[in-house]
């Protein structure tokens, strides 16, 4: 059987940004429960060295939104990451799902062969096929995100396991 564009990028992407989702709910009960300040919670981060919560949600969000954008070659509409809340998060991520449930499984097809051109920075660019971009660089970067905003709230006490971070089957 022969996976499509679609059918390996948006589901998997959906339900991974739906289960953040659902984490930083628990994060902001957690928040409430314990009498903290939600705002310590979304600042918080596991290494001097490395982004708060708050960033980790919103690069999660940006490159599912932006990774799918590429492959369909379109540009995905700009987003300003200024989310300071919890429910300005949650908003963040229903809006990147409610995005990638624009493209239809044809705005994918053939995707897996084109050439992608990925910024790096000053300048720079990478170009790669859309398979390996897909498969070496968005699902892992989506992945690697929302496993440390899962890990910045666990660390913070927040009752979450990893069922919250798979999602219900």
């Amino acid at each position: 059987m022969t996976i499509s564009m679609h059918r390996a990028s948006i589901p998997v992407l959906r339900r991974t940004l739906k289960n953040l989702l659902s984490i930083l709910e628990k994060g902001a009960a957690h928040a409430e429960a314990q009498s903290i300040d939600p705002t310590v919670l979304i600042n918080s981060r596991l290494y001097p060295d490395m982004f708060p919560l708050v960033r980790q949600v919103q690069i999660a969000s940006d490159i599912s939104r932006r990774g799918v954008a590429r492959l369909a070659g379109v540009e995905a509409p700009k987003v300003e990451d200024t989310e300071t809340t919890f429910a300005e998060l949650s908003d963040l991520l229903q809006q990147a799902i409610a995005y990638l449930d624009t493209f239809s499984p044809e705005q994918l097809e053939g995707s897996e062969d084109k050439e992608v051109e990925l910024p790096v920075g000053r300048g720079e660019s990478i170009t790669m096929k859309g398979w390996p971009f897909l498969a070496f660089f968005v699902l892992p970067n989506v992945y690697f995100h929302v496993t440390t905003a899962y890990d910045i709230l666990r660390h913070n006490g927040v009752e979450v396991g990893k069922r919250d971070f798979l999602g219900e089957p």
